[in-house]
């Protein structure tokens, strides 16, 4: 396991500044372009999830559940790759302060025990979205959820962004060293396993804001990428703790509105 004093030393000696080296320099680049290629299929299915939908009250096959599937774990991934780029940068910098090169397939495997958690998420959200719209309780052209239920999601979720469990997670994906520090295994199996245990935290971090996708349209271009900020900011932004607080309180407003309503 890696001490804390030779993460430390790592990014004082310069490890801690991957963009200056040509593996940073593409790992980011690839990174960046994977986040990309997801966006693009996500813009392109925007309505095809509408498309291929049953009637409402009937239920899904397994052919558009394992569509459905597809279509939340690459959403997922746009989402979820810019946020947890700085965690990737810097595993990719201790791995060259380590061994004196960042092996690529570790980095690989890293990003790839990431997603494989988001992918995880994915499953069940397709398993919820089928339920709603099997129980009659997602419209069939926004596909979002009745105001009740979209009311009961923005409370949930603006209370969950004040709870401790939401600050323990948010601090540890804005705090990747201390991360590193504590989790640290070595070869592909350890990066992917040390990817898949920060994919958890993360989870942690956004599943009842992923959830609020149901509200305005799970396939809503505009309301996916507006999470995807938020998120963002969360994680990067240097007051991103308290951003968080004012926006759960905001949350929280619009869905007593809406049960108000």
């Amino acid at each position: 396991m890696l001490r804390p004093h030779q993460v430390d030393e790592s990014v004082a000696a310069g490890g801690g500044r991957p963009l200056g080296t040509r593996e940073g320099r593409l790992a980011l680049a690839g990174i960046l372009a994977l986040a990309a290629a997801a966006w693009a299929y996500t813009v392109h299915s925007a309505g095809m999830d509408r498309t291929m939908a049953p009637a409402p009250g009937a239920a899904w096959g397994m052919a558009e559940l394992a569509g459905l599937f597809v279509m939340w774990a690459v959403m997922m991934a746009a989402m979820m790759l810019p946020p947890a780029t700085p965690v990737f940068l810097l595993f990719l910098a201790v791995m060259r302060r380590r061994h004196g090169v960042a092996p690529a397939a570790l980095t690989v495997a890293f990003v790839a025990g990431y997603l494989a958690i988001w992918a995880g998420f994915s499953a069940l959200a397709a398993l919820a979205q089928s339920a709603l719209h099997a129980a009659a309780l997602l419209s069939p052209d926004a596909m979002r959820v009745t105001p009740p239920i979209a009311g009961a999601l923005l409370i949930v979720a603006g209370a969950w962004q004040w709870t401790p469990m939401k600050r323990a997670c948010l601090a540890h994906c804005r705090l990747p060293l201390h991360f590193l520090t504590t989790a640290w295994r070595e070869g592909i199996r350890g990066a992917f396993s040390m990817g898949a245990r920060h994919g958890f935290w993360c989870v942690g971090c956004c599943w009842l804001l992923m959830s609020l996708l149901f509200v305005a349209g799970v396939m809503n271009v505009l309301w996916v990428a507006a999470l995807s900020g938020l998120v963002l900011l969360e994680k990067v932004a240097p007051q991103g703790m308290r951003l968080g607080r004012i926006w759960g309180l905001l949350l929280a407003a619009v869905g007593v509105w809406l049960l108000r309503g």
